[in-house]
């Protein structure tokens, strides 16, 4: 049997291996250390848990024991799809590089840019980095790739699902012709035949395992679920995933329950910690501080349960992980591959249990398809049963809040409230109330009233000479008319009448003074009965000369 001695790696590298307590390589170590480390360009095929981190990092670092890193210039670069997965070649390399003298930078989002271009002015041997945030710091004329003398791209497959395949091309070509590829996933697309056929030079193919196969000491068992409703699927399907992991008892020490999508995320793990279980979500939405924090309270056991979207299912060696959980049929059958193989690493036993609706049909028929077997069947776990609440059609979600909080709530409640009479609310009060249609005839009436209290009071006049009627009588004409339409305007049509009548209410009836001879009450007809000279003058006749 083939062990580390026998692989012609440096002394310094041997001491870090028996250190962290391997003595024997895995078969994808085995396969590709030794071409890796005669200089050849490796591609590495095999499922996830067979240890291809070590495979490049261990070759990576014997080679690169001879030399000195420059400025701004790596003298290699590993790309990874995830921050998280980057994170742990970053560990796996203090690990083994530990009794060397070489130099890592980590390049991933949710760091300080400030923090990362420290490290890359002083220069590294070993550059670890997403593509995204490696491609942000050359353009921003911080990095040189030059000086790459090894590459490697791992689980190239996810940058295949991620879309990155694009920023792969572009940084090949950024890196010298000459350079060394180790290329590394767990399946082989047509695009990623693709690339390996235009970047890699006559490259050592190792594939230690068929493609798309799940490990032997994985257990993998479907159960299905019919939902009553269609619109409370998610609901009832969270009954039945609380109903398993207590049917699955102690032996489910942790495990990592799977979602399609990063909403269905946070809900889950938010269901399962107000059902008593000790669960933290994971996905790309989160901050980075946050995330790390996750996962590494998952892997020092303070945490049970991880729920996760898919950033979470390729390449972190979390090795004791007693079962995984598909909340989700995945809609790609490779990620079904990648979700199971988060259990059973290493040797140990895992189970992978998951749940399915109808709906899921096609998915489960390709991911069948693909590893070639049918997945057993479990049964529901004994007296299980879907509570009334998720039998029930699920409650209207509420109208959200506007930027005042509730207020649009309020003025929903004002509009919709009863107009009071203008006599009892105020014309403030009315304007507040969203009711102004009406409000502005309540001044005109209590101005009635105090007209009519004023005349209430007003002495007996005394009858006025003929010559002082006729001095005064036109100016109040004249007064009497520019009132009038004012208060026409104000009243409006329809209450003229009541009006007319409010304003006699108190004093003297105006047909009796008319009667008595008094006249400036009367009301005005017309123009009056004095007419301008000027409009009684004709008009000069017209000369036909």
């Amino acid at each position: 049997m083939t062990k580390f001695t026998d692989l012609k790696l440096d002394a310094r590298v041997l001491q870090a291996i028996a250190e962290a307590g391997y003595e024997t390589p895995t078969p994808i170590q085995a396969g590709a250390i030794p071409h890796a480390l005669e200089g050849r360009d490796v591609l590495g095929i095999a499922q996830t848990g067979t240890g291809k981190t070590a495979s490049f990092t261990l070759p990576m670092i014997t080679l690169l024991g001879r030399g000195r890193a420059r400025a701004r210039m790596p003298r290699s670069l590993v790309l990874a799809p995830t921050r998280e997965l980057a994170a742990q070649v970053a560990e796996n390399f203090d690990i083994y590089a530990k009794h060397t003298k070489l130099t890592k930078a980590l390049l991933i989002g949710g760091v300080s840019f400030a923090d990362q271009d420290k490290l890359i002015d002083r220069g590294v041997d070993v550059l670890i980095a997403t593509p995204g945030r490696l491609l942000d710091h050359f353009e921003r004329g911080k990095l040189l790739l030059t000086g790459v003398q090894i590459m490697v791209v791992d689980e190239a497959d996810r940058m295949l699902d991620m879309g990155f395949i694009p920023d792969i091309e572009r940084i090949f070509q950024l890196t010298p012709f000459t350079r060394q590829t180790l290329f590394f996933s767990a399946t082989m697309a047509p695009e990623i035949e693709r690339i390996t056929n235009t970047f890699l030079h006559s490259p050592a193919r190792i594939e230690v395992a068929r493609q798309a196969t799940a490990s032997e000491t994985i257990e993998q068992r479907l159960i299905e679920l019919t939902p009553t409703r269609k619109d409370q699927s998610s609901k009832q399907k969270r009954e039945l995933l609380r109903a398993v992991i207590t049917a699955e008892g102690e032996a489910c020490t942790n495990a990592i329950l799977f979602c399609n999508r990063k909403t269905e995320v946070d809900i889950l793990a938010k269901s399962l910690k107000t059902h008593g279980f000790d669960a933290a979500p994971i996905h790309g939405d989160l901050d980075q501080s946050q995330r790390m924090k996750t996962l590494d309270g998952f892997r020092d056991g303070s945490l049970r349960f991880l729920v996760a979207s898919d950033v979470a299912a390729r390449g972190l060696d979390i090795p004791a992980v007693s079962h995984v959980f598909n909340f989700d049929v995945p809609s790609h059958a490779e990620d079904y591959i990648h979700r199971i193989g988060r259990t059973g690493r290493a040797g140990r036993k895992g189970v992978a249990i998951t749940i399915a609706t109808p709906a899921d049909k096609k998915y489960l028929d390709a991911i069948e398809s693909l590893v070639k077997m049918e997945i057993p069947r479990g049964a529901i776990p004994e007296g299980f049963a879907i509570s009334e609440a998720a039998q029930k059609a699920p409650k209207p979600r509420s109208e959200k809040p506007g930027r005042d909080g509730d207020r649009r709530g309020e003025r929903k409640d004002r509009r919709e409230r009863p107009v009071k009479p203008h006599g009892e609310m105020a014309p403030m009060q009315a304007v507040e109330a969203g009711t102004v249609t009406a409000a502005p005839e309540a001044p005109v009436e209590r101005e009635s009233r105090r007209e009519d209290r004023r005349e209430e009071r007003r002495e007996p006049r005394r009858e006025p000479r003929k010559s002082e009627e006729r001095r005064s009588e036109e100016p109040r004409r004249e007064e009497r008319r520019s009132e009038e339409p004012r208060r026409e305007d104000r009243r409006g049509e329809g209450r003229r009448s009541e009006d007319r009548r409010g304003e006699d209410r108190g004093g003297e009836d105006r047909r009796d003074r008319r009667k008595d001879g008094d006249r400036r009450e009367a009301p005005v007809v017309g123009m009056g009965d004095h007419v301008p000279d000027f409009l009684m003058r004709g008009l000069p006749e017209r000369s036909d000369g």
